[in-house]
């Protein structure tokens, strides 16, 4: 299973607000995450499409890709805390308040989905499953599990 990462750091804005948009993408597949990021009303969303495109970028680069970008998903996507940028606003009577520039770290990692094989039956398993059919037919009791009357708690 191929598995790649990509990372932008530095970023202007606060983890809180990256993360927000991270947990929109997180578990979908990579060309619908593209569309989600596209439409999201937030400036980090097109950066963080950005990190999204590099991470299938190295992906392709990998010895083993299969070249099919329709079976890739965002199998991980999170914001760190960056370092913070301190500056001095002058205020009344000859004071400074202190503001905080945030930035952040985001990494989006990306992986394969495994390909699912379908089983060949065989004589054996076509007799299993006449078994499992006729126990199915005779109930829930023949087959060994056993019935609760309903609102019973156990």
């Amino acid at each position: 299973m191929i598995e790649a990462q990509a990372t932008a750091r530095g970023m202007r804005t606060s983890a809180q607000k990256a993360g927000l948009v991270c947990e929109l993408i997180r578990g979908k597949g990579v060309n619908q995450a593209l569309a989600t990021l596209q439409f999201t009303r937030k400036t980090i969303a097109r950066e963080l499409a950005k990190v999204l495109r590099s991470a299938v970028a190295n992906a392709q680069q990998k010895e083993g890709y299969g070249g099919d970008v329709e079976r890739l998903y965002v199998s991980a996507c999170h914001a760190n805390q960056g370092p913070s940028m301190k500056r001095v606003r002058p205020a009344p009577m000859g004071r400074a308040f202190r503001i905080t520039k945030r930035t952040a770290h985001l990494t989006v990692r990306v992986a394969e989905r495994p390909l699912k094989i379908a089983r060949v039956a065989t004589p054996l398993d076509s007799a299993r499953g006449a078994l499992s059919a006729s126990r199915r037919a005779d109930g829930d009791a023949a087959a060994g599990t056993p019935v609760r009357a309903k609102g019973s708690r156990q």
